[in-house]
C-alpha cells in the first residue's frame, strides 16, 4: 500500500507561491531558475531551468511500509544524511517540507504515538491540520512584516533607497527577474492587502 497525495482536495487550498509545484513533494527550497541562453551572436533569449526532480520509495520505519514521493537531488541527499524519511521529516523546518513533506510528517507522528498528536488521523483530518499549520505561518510572516514597519515609523525614518532595494529583490525572487517594475509594484501592493486581510484592519494598524 503506497501514501497518495489528496490533489483535488489540496489544490484549492494552496498558499500562493511562484512555484506550486514544490508543494507536491519534498523539494528542499530547490525552484525554477531564471536566466538567459547567449550565444556568439549575444543575442539573449530567456529560459528557465526546473529542478532535478526524482520519484522514489522510501522506506518509513514508524509506518512500516514505503513511501513513495517526488524528490529533488538535494532533498535525497539531505534524506541519506539523515539515514531515513523519519528522521528526516522530524527535524526539518516545515517552511522546507511544504504540504507533502508536513502530511508525511504527521502520518510518522501519528504512527509513533507522540503524546502531543492524537492517534489514528484520517487524510481529512491530517489535510485540515496542514491548512492551520499553513495559514499560522503565513500569519507569522505577516505580524514580522508588519512589526518591522511599525518599528520604522516610530523611528520617523521615512522609506529610502536600501529599503526600496529590499522590497524589490524580494519581489523579483518571487516572480522571477523578467518581471516588469508595474508588475513588481502591483505584488507589492497585493502583498501589503494580504498582510491586512490576514490580521485584520484593528491588528494591523494598531500591532507594535
Amino acid at each position: 500500500m503506497f501514501w497518495t497525495f489528496p490533489v483535488a482536495s489540496v489544490k484549492a487550498q494552496l498558499v500562493s507561491q511562484p512555484f506550486k509545484r514544490s508543494q507536491l513533494g519534498l523539494f528542499q527550497g530547490k525552484t525554477k531558475q531564471y536566466g538567459n541562453n547567449v550565444p556568439h551572436s549575444k543575442h539573449k533569449t530567456r529560459r528557465t531551468w526546473l529542478p532535478n526532480i526524482q520519484r522514489k520509495r522510501f522506506f518509513s520505519e514508524a509506518l512500516n511500509e514505503n513511501v513513495r514521493v517526488k524528490v529533488t537531488t538535494r532533498a535525497l541527499k539531505t534524506i541519506k544524511k539523515h539515514n531515513g524519511i523519519d528522521n528526516y521529516v522530524h527535524n526539518m523546518p516545515s517552511r522546507t517540507l511544504g504540504w507533502e513533506g508536513m502530511r508525511i510528517r504527521l502520518m510518522v507522528k501519528s504512527a509513533r504515538k507522540d503524546p502531543r498528536m492524537p492517534t489514528g488521523l484520517s487524510e481529512e483530518e491530517v489535510n485540515v491540520r496542514i491548512a492551520k499549520r499553513t495559514e499560522e505561518l503565513e500569519i507569522q510572516t505577516a505580524t514580522e512584516a508588519r512589526s518591522v514597519e511599525i518599528a520604522r515609523i516610530l523611528r520617523n525614518e521615512l522609506p529610502n533607497l536600501t529599503t526600496a532595494r529590499k522590497a524589490t529583490e524580494q519581489a523579483l525572487k518571487a516572480l522571477g527577474p523578467s518581471a516588469s517594475p508595474g508588475r513588481v509594484l502591483r505584488y507589492l501592493e497585493e502583498q501589503k492587502e494580504k498582510h491586512r486581510n490576514l490580521l485584520g484592519a484593528k491588528r494591523y494598524y494598531n500591532l507594535v
